[in-house]
């Protein structure tokens, strides 16, 4: 006895029959989709697509508007769409260069005693605009710049002991040189630290003969 179930348009449906099979490719013999795949959904628009990137990349570390619209590119998403979900990040917070920036030079200056030359330097290549680089690399004052230069020296000073003041010098000024501070203050920096230590060596013997 065939049996008859009521869907919600009202139609009747017969079940257990033969004439109601599936066939292959998930479809049945009547040409209808089968539910499994009915309720897949359509696929992502560019716009679904590009917030997905844009807030699983954001998840792991913050990132600047050019590097999320890179990232977009990459993956092959409309301009237009990119566009639009950009300028959307940025109205609610999510994209802020001037905070990026500003956490940039906190972090490479005090972490890694990075200046100001280099600094603006690592930012221009992750798309930060010139006004907000300046803006961040503003806030570290010369006297502090200079104060990091001379504990970089400091730090490194004794590993270079043995060698002849000339080698010393160069070889502490191009550390200094390599992480963005001037040749003026590199030379300056590490004349005095040499000199300091020269007058702390006097000192010591001195101190030994009496």
């Amino acid at each position: 006895m065939t049996r008859r179930t009521e869907w919600p348009d009202g139609g009747g449906h017969a079940t257990g029959g033969a004439g109601h099979r599936k066939g292959r490719g998930g479809r049945d013999d009547s040409g209808d989709p089968s539910p499994s795949r009915a309720g897949q959904g359509s696929p992502r628009t560019p716009e679904e697509q590009a917030r997905a990137i844009c807030l699983r990349l954001l998840t792991g570390s913050p990132r600047t508007r050019s590097q999320l619209a890179d990232a977009l590119r990459k993956r092959d998403i409309p301009e237009e769409a990119a566009e639009e979900v950009l300028s959307r990040f940025v109205e609610v917070g999510l994209i802020d260069d001037t905070a990026f920036a500003d956490a940039w030079v906190e972090s490479r200056h005090h972490g890694r005693g990075l200046a100001r030359r280099a600094l603006a330097r690592e930012l221009r290549t992750k798309g930060v605009e010139s006004e907000v680089i300046d803006q961040a690399i503003g806030r570290l004052d010369p006297e502090q710049e200079e104060a990091t230069a001379r504990e970089l020296v400091e730090r490194k000073l004794r590993s270079t002991r043995g060698l002849d003041r000339d080698k010393r010098l160069r070889r502490l000024a191009g550390m200094l040189a390599r992480k963005g501070y001037s040749e003026g203050l590199a030379l300056r920096v590490v004349r005095q630290a040499l000199e300091e230590e020269g007058e702390d060596s006097a000192l010591l013997e001195q101190w030994a003969q009496e």
